[in-house]
Parts: structure tokens; C-alpha cells; sequence
């Protein structure tokens, strides 16, 4: 049996990006075991992939060398004997503790100049593989060899058990339409459709007789307690109200998905939801959700994308252009049956 230990993206997103590139693993070693070293956040989205036998969960924070503790970390891992390590993040930090493992191959893209840690070295081609899923689907092959087209999308399943009981957890019902909005982008608030554009298009939602659940973490509470304020009284906050579980099932439920350019974004991709996805200062050139029935808004601004977390020239055109109207009438054309 083949032991692969793959270590993980940072961002819930990211993370689920990375799911075709295990499938491609499992073709390849249909006996393999695969575990991935990830953040807790991201835990509960790789423990409802298939592929993925086991979470080990990455203690040290984004950007923290702490050297001796990635040397303890990697010595307790040598007990597990993996055949390969493919450590999906660019950065020199990220390439430790497969080292310290004592992974006999240990793949990934040169990034910071990681000769040595990695022993089978890539050197990114960004033409050929210009989307991070594509970027993460070639470290599954051998060098040198290309991926397999088409790639397959992302995908997650939600069961009608799971779906209840968050339903219920949350006392929410089925009995209208649901639209579920999410407000936030832990990049920046570049990334954020404004909040007042939102409570707009959940205004006119309610007047056609939807329910409108605002998912999110902890952090966006007060941007959706805003949209709640004038978004009229069918608006549910249940952002800081939800783990990363129960959003995978609200956004199972939803005939519209309205979301920024966030993790969130691509589970609802995944979800193969209905979705409005609203780009300002990144680009869907890169992460784009992958889904037949996700429609990508943006303008396209001589400064933008930017890729900063807040607008540099102070106007915030990219977002505050993008107005509720344009998006309804996107809106209009994604709902199966439409929006009179």
C-alpha cells in the first residue's frame, strides 16, 4: 500500500481546490492511503472527502517558522513510514516537516527556493496550468507527465440526514425558497460586495417569496447584521451561528447562492448550486468557482483585478460599480424557472 501525506492549503477554498488532485491520486493508487496535514479549520471539509483517510491537524499559525516544533511534529510522523509527501503550499516553511519526516519523495514546485527539502523538485509552467486546481492536479503526476483533461470539478454531497439536522439544530424550515448570501472574504474587504447592495437584492428576493440566510463566520456577524437591519424580516443571520458543516448543508438547500469571492464560494461551486459570484480586486482567471451553474459577475476596471486586501486608490469602484440592478438581472437568468 502506497502512503501519501499531502499537505494541505491554508484557506477553506483552497482546500476544497485541491479534491481533484486526490481523486487523480486514488486513480493512480486505487490501494493508496492518503492523509493530509491541514489546518483545524479546514478539518471538517477534507473528512467529508472520500479520498482523504486521515486529518492530521497543522498547529502552527500562518506564517510561524517555529523550527523545533516542526522538527517534533516530522519526527512523530516517521513512525507513519509515508512513501511521498506532496506539499501543495509555495512556501519554504510549509516543505519542513515532510524533511523531518524522512518522506523518501517529496514533491511540490520549487516556490522558495526549496531545493533539498524537496527532492522532486517542479518548476511551474503558470501558462500551461493557470488555475490553482490545475496547479495542485499536476503535483498528483509524475514529472514531467501532464495532467488528464478534462479535470474533473470539485464535488461535495450533502445527506438528507446531515441536511435535517442542521435544519433543525438552527430551526430553520423548508416551506419557501431559500437564498443564502454570503457577505463575506476573510482575504479583505476588497473582496466584499457592499453590505447595503446586499440587503437590496434581499429585499427584492422576499418580495418573490424567498427566505434569505446569511451564512458566514464569526467575522462577517456585524457586516450581515447590517444587511438583516433594512434587509427586511425574512433575512436570517446565522453568521458565528454555524461550523463549517452545517454551512456545507444550508448551502445545500439553496435555490440562489449569492457570494463573494470566498471559500464558501467554492462549496457552493462544489454543491453544484445555482450561484451569483461576485468578483472586484481578485480574478476568476486564477479561482474561478467550477461549476456549470455558477455565473461569474465582475467589471472589468482598468485597475482591477489588484489582488490588495483594501482598494489602494480609495474609491472601491471594482464593488461599488457592481450594482444591485446588474446583479439582479444576472439573478433573473440564473434561477431555474426565473424571477419574474
Amino acid at each position: 500500500m502506497t502512503k501519501i501525506l499531502v499537505i494541505g492549503p491554508s484557506w477553506v477554498g483552497d482546500a476544497m481546490l485541491m479534491q481533484p488532485m486526490l481523486q487523480r491520486l486514488k486513480q493512480r493508487h486505487p490501494e493508496s492511503r492518503i492523509d493530509v496535514l491541514a489546518p483545524p479549520w479546514t478539518a471538517a471539509l477534507l473528512n467529508a472527502m472520500p479520498q482523504v483517510h486521515q486529518v492530521i491537524i497543522n498547529p502552527f499559525p500562518h506564517g510561524a517558522l517555529q523550527l523545533r516544533a516542526r522538527y517534533r511534529l516530522g519526527k512523530q510522523l516517521r513512525v507513519a513510514q509515508y512513501d511521498q509527501a506532496i506539499v501543495l503550499p509555495n512556501s519554504l516553511k510549509s516543505a519542513l516537516v515532510p524533511f523531518f519526516a524522512r518522506i523518501p519523495l517529496r514533491t511540490g514546485f520549487i516556490g522558495e527556493s526549496r531545493y533539498g527539502l524537496l527532492n522532486d523538485a517542479r518548476r511551474l509552467d503558470k501558462t500551461a496550468l493557470p488555475l490553482m486546481v490545475e496547479r495542485f492536479a499536476q503535483l498528483a503526476e509524475d514529472s514531467g507527465s501532464a495532467i488528464p483533461r478534462p479535470l474533473a470539478y470539485p464535488k461535495l454531497e450533502v445527506s438528507a440526514e446531515q441536511r435535517d439536522a442542521t435544519l433543525k439544530k438552527l430551526g430553520l424550515m423548508l416551506d419557501k425558497p431559500v437564498a443564502v448570501f454570503c457577505p463575506g472574504a476573510e482575504y479583505g474587504p476588497a473582496k466584499r460586495w457592499p453590505a447595503k447592495y446586499f440587503a437590496e437584492i434581499a429585499q427584492r428576493l422576499q418580495r418573490h417569496g424567498y427566505v434569505v440566510w446569511l451564512v458566514g463566520s464569526a467575522k462577517d456577524k456585524e457586516c450581515a447584521d447590517q444587511i438583516t437591519a433594512s434587509g427586511g424580516p425574512a433575512c436570517r443571520n446565522l453568521c458565528g451561528s454555524t461550523d463549517l458543516t452545517d454551512a456545507i448543508a444550508l448551502l445545500s438547500c439553496a435555490q440562489i447562492v449569492i457570494s463573494n469571492d470566498s471559500g464558501l464560494m467554492h462549496l457552493a461551486a462544489a454543491l453544484d448550486r445555482p450561484m451569483l459570484a461576485l468578483f472586484g480586486s481578485s480574478s476568476p482567471q486564477f479561482t474561478p468557482p467550477l461549476s456549470a451553474h455558477a455565473r461569474i459577475i465582475k467589471l472589468d476596471l482598468q485597475c482591477s483585478p489588484c489582488f490588495k486586501r483594501e482598494c489602494p486608490l480609495g474609491h472601491f469602484n471594482c464593488m461599488n460599480k457592481l450594482t444591485p440592478d446588474l446583479v439582479w438581472e444576472n439573478l433573473a437568468n440564473t434561477v431555474s424557472g426565473g424571477i419574474a
